[in-house]
């Protein structure tokens, strides 16, 4: 490997020619690659919601729907509104009062089922469907010029509406998101650094390594906006110890080579790949246990980030020595004195007051684990954005309105006998919960021969195979009432229709959440599972790997758990990848430690002098990469407006600063309580004896 660092040495300037040219396909690439809005589209395909959902498409030309409220406003004027929406492009059909009934009729004579479902006082309701699925740019654009034509009386609800604002603030936000972590990286580590100029040069070379990355998008085709949103983050805040290794490592080899830069950068990429290629494993690791989730959205951000990891090592060491090279004269031209000079004494304090430590530990344990399974998690998207936007005002007032949070579809057979819809429809009415459903039999009656109905209904609710009712719900996606209610008409068109379905965005959540709370585990296990044995066979030793995974499980289940205390509850999203994040990205802090304490024991030190050694000489990289991670994320979780993308962020920055603490506090104690049971049960980790 010094043969090719000496090779990537003198050949810098291409390196940076190439580094450079790269640009150009990863900009393309990120154009290419599209980006998904909704995170429902990630379920399993053999979901029966799921294969409901294609069947829409496929039977019907229809993949979503909104509900529009209109308010204070003449009926005649209701039906120009309605004649105008139905020439938006990509709305299918428009069903409101008019379909069924002539509009000069009393509101008083309609019928109680119709009145029910589409009137309340002074507003009226009407369903918008549209000829492509929930998060079809032609739905989203059917949205925003749906919301163009209505006026302040008229509020458009669903879940198109959500995905729409999901969109619109993740186009606004993305670029902030960036500025923000570089910005923020870069100050501190310019306070840890001791040259100005070198953490610009860092944050340019992985500057480069995101924009391979995420240019690198495009042969899968899509990302989810939650993955584009973290990549830059995650990849700046876990690959910067590897720019912060190389520098340190040329550094000590040109004081070896002083009149030989390209040999000593040539030994420190050699150096730097050995170490790099160890630590990031885990890393790798972490985000490549989310590929286990049957919710796909795990491995879109799983392998975007694993990729991110290993374009993050290949960059640092290559364009990132080639940048220093060429810009050493600079390099030290701006040296500056480090901040803290020397952590000696604050070491020293931490490792003779271990056992104050260990009853920190013990103390704070229960209320972690307790804290940790009693996190409430929710599950309702909408609920992840700000209430003032479009969506939340118009569900808002869907429910303010008409006491309906949600639409139920049912699917059944179009041959099914027109009493027994009838009477399925009657059941399923007097669920707790549901306020009205309109569908061909509920409305017209089973008396009414199928050639009188009006076309446009008629080809609105019935293909060839199936027939399609609405149900209205008080309740709201994601809630326990709701998943009841889903069940028990489910229940109920089993039993008329042992193939019909009961699909809708409250029964994908119901099943998100199903799905997830599998996941949850899986991916736990999995990630736990995997760095266990990673740590096993870089240290040969049975204990090393419980006691490291358990320090850092800790300071994850620390982490997890002040949400409960605060009272607040986290996203699906964030619950699900914090742990094979947290323990990926820090683990390695805890490795660092190790791998210096295992080398003095190596060397003949005693106890209290190799844990002493490895404390003082780790902890100064430790906490400047605990800090960088901190700063590549803090200020994203204060500024997103998507709670989804915050609430990781929240949880990113807050678990590297209690990973660094505790893995700087907790996990020397351990070496000293643990040294003999460690040295017994690990290979080679003692000096051995001469005779």
């Amino acid at each position: 490997m010094v043969k090719v660092g000496k090779w990537i040495a003198k050949h810098r300037i291409l390196m940076l020619i190439i580094g450079f040219l790269l640009i150009i396909p990863s900009v393309i690439g990120m154009a290419a690659t599209k980006v998904n809005y909704d995170l429902l589209s990630y379920l399993p395909e053999h979901l029966e919601t799921v294969k409901g959902q294609d069947i829409l498409v496929d039977e019907y030309g229809m993949g979503a729907f909104s509900m529009v409220v209109v308010e204070n406003m003449e009926m005649k004027d209701v039906q120009k509104l309605e004649e105008k929406f139905e020439q938006v492009n990509h709305v299918k059909e428009v069903l409101w009062y008019d379909d069924v009934a002539d509009i000069s009729v009393p509101v008083e004579m309609i019928p109680e089922k119709l009145r029910k479902a589409f009137y309340n006082g002074d507003a009226t309701m009407m369903l918008v469907l549209f000829d492509n699925t929930t998060s079809s740019d032609d739905s989203m654009e059917a949205i925003e010029d749906l919301r163009k034509i209505a006026n302040e009386q008229c509020f458009i609800g669903g879940m198109t509406g959500v995905v729409t604002d999901i969109k619109n603030v993740a186009l606004k936000e993305l670029p902030v998101y960036v500025v923000i972590a570089a910005v923020l990286s870069l100050v501190v580590i310019e306070l840890t650094s001791t040259s100005f100029v070198v953490p610009i040069l860092f944050l340019l070379s992985i500057g480069l390594a995101i924009l391979y990355n995420l240019g690198s998008n495009v042969f899968l085709g899509e990302t989810s906006y939650i993955t584009k949103a973290l990549t830059a983050v995650l990849q700046l805040g876990v690959t910067m110890d590897y720019s912060i290794f190389l520098l340190n490592s040329f550094e000590e080899n040109k004081k070896r080579f002083p009149d030989d830069k390209e040999r000593a950068m040539g030994h420190a990429i050699a150096n730097t790949f050995k170490s790099v290629a160890g630590s990031s494993v885990t890393t790798v690791a972490g985000f490549l246990a989310l590929c286990v989730m049957t919710f796909s959205l795990g491995r879109d951000l799983g392998i975007v980030m694993a990729k991110g990891v290993l374009i993050g090592v290949v960059c640092c060491v290559t364009v990132l020595p080639a940048m220093v090279l060429v810009f050493d004269k600079a390099i030290e031209k701006t040296r500056h004195r480090p901040l803290v000079k020397s952590l000696d004494k604050p070491s020293a304090f931490i490792t003779k007051h271990y056992k104050a430590w260990v009853v920190i530990f013990l103390i704070l344990l229960f209320p972690s684990i307790y804290g940790n399974n009693h996190t409430q998690i929710y599950y309702n998207i909408a609920r992840s954005l700000p209430a003032t936007l479009d969506c939340n005002v118009a569900n808002d007032e869907v429910k303010a309105q008409f006491d309906v949070s949600n639409m139920h579809i049912v699917m059944m057979d179009r041959d099914m006998d027109s009493k027994q819809k009838k009477k399925m429809m009657e059941e399923i009415g007097n669920v707790k919960g549901v306020k009205s459903t309109i569908s061909m039999s509920s409305l017209l009656g089973p008396t009414i021969p199928e050639s009188m109905i009006p076309e446009n209904l008629r080809s609105m609710l019935q293909s060839d195979e199936y027939e399609l009712a609405f149900v209205s719900s008080e309740y709201e996606s994601a809630t326990d009432e709701v998943n009841e209610q889903v069940k028990a008409i489910d229940k109920i068109v089993k039993s008329y229709d042992k193939n019909g379905m009961v699909i809708g965005e409250a029964p994908l959540m119901k099943d998100l959440q199903d799905v997830t709370d599998a996941d949850l585990v899986n991916v736990n296990v999995l990630s736990i599972g995997a760095i266990f044995i990673i740590i096993l066979l870089i240290f040969k030793s049975i204990s090393l790997p419980i006691i490291l995974v358990a320090v850092i499980e800790f300071a994850i289940m620390l982490n997890m758990a002040i949400p409960y205390y605060q009272g607040t509850s986290l996203p699906f999203v964030a619950s699900i990848v914090i742990g094979a994040i947290q323990l990926g990205a820090t683990v390695d802090y805890a490795i660092l430690m190790t791998t210096r304490y295992q080398k003095e024991r190596q060397n003949g030190k005693d106890k209290k002098e190799a844990i002493s050694i490895a404390h003082k000489t780790s902890m100064p990289s430790i906490i400047s990469s605990g800090l960088s991670f901190f700063a590549a994320t803090f200020g994203v979780a204060c500024y997103s407006q998507v709670e989804m993308i915050g609430s990781i962020c929240t949880l990113l920055a807050r678990g590297a600063i209690i990973s660094m603490v505790v893995v700087i506090l907790i996990l020397p104690a351990m070496f000293m309580i643990f040294d003999k049971l460690i040295c017994k049960t690990s290979i080679g980790f003692l000096k051995k004896k001469t005779k």
